[in-house]
């Protein structure tokens, strides 16, 4: 019989290794991503956020997170909950990027001056092609310091709120840094 008292030392050290690797490998991914990832900058546009428990942020709204079902190529998935949606950018006339094809499927053939956004939604049976499909990249919302969220909203309502995101090479995405009227307010840290 194993005497755990005489091991409980030994036993609580394994416990906090584990689970500080835990955290190390969480705050190493998302670091990772917006190391090495393709930059591209989205133009914003207002959402209403309501939630006084979480502190001041604000909501990220992007063009490219509503797209008509008929623009997903692919079979669509026989799952339930949430499904993938891959999602091409191309740069726009400005310097934002823009939405130019959306697939169900992994995108392979994306050229070399387009990068693929991974989104996901919970609406993807519909059977109008006209119907609007709403996409989350994990980038819509945005921590600020207390008090300075109503300056970034009345910036999205004029449409001059622009965010640089990371994206990786399987299309996670992490917010570098968030720009009103083409002046940097916030850029993240690694770490």
């Amino acid at each position: 019989m194993i005497d755990f008292a005489r091991y409980k030392y030994l036993l609580a050290g394994l416990v906090a290794l584990g689970q500080t690797s835990v955290l190390g490998y969480m705050i190493e991914s998302r670091a990772q991503i917006l190391r090495n990832g393709q930059e591209v900058v989205l133009q914003t546009e207002p959402v209403d956020p309501r939630d006084l428990l979480r502190g001041d942020y604000v909501i990220l709204g992007y063009p490219l997170s509503r797209v008509s079902a008929s623009s997903i190529q692919g079979e669509k998935p026989a799952a339930k909950g949430n499904v993938s949606v891959y999602v091409v950018l191309a740069k726009g006339n400005s310097q934002t990027w823009d939405f130019v094809r959306a697939s169900w499927q992994p995108i392979n053939d994306a050229s070399a001056q387009q990068v693929v956004i991974l989104g996901t939604t919970p609406y993807y049976n519909v059977a109008e092609a006209s119907a609007i499909i709403p996409l989350n990249f994990g980038i819509e919302r945005f921590y600020v310091p207390e008090g300075q969220g109503k300056v970034i909203e009345e910036g999205q309502a004029q449409k001059q709120v622009q965010v640089a995101v990371a994206i990786d090479k399987s299309g996670r995405a992490q917010i570098k840094s968030l720009s009103l009227d083409g002046k940097t307010l916030y850029e993240e840290p690694l770490y």
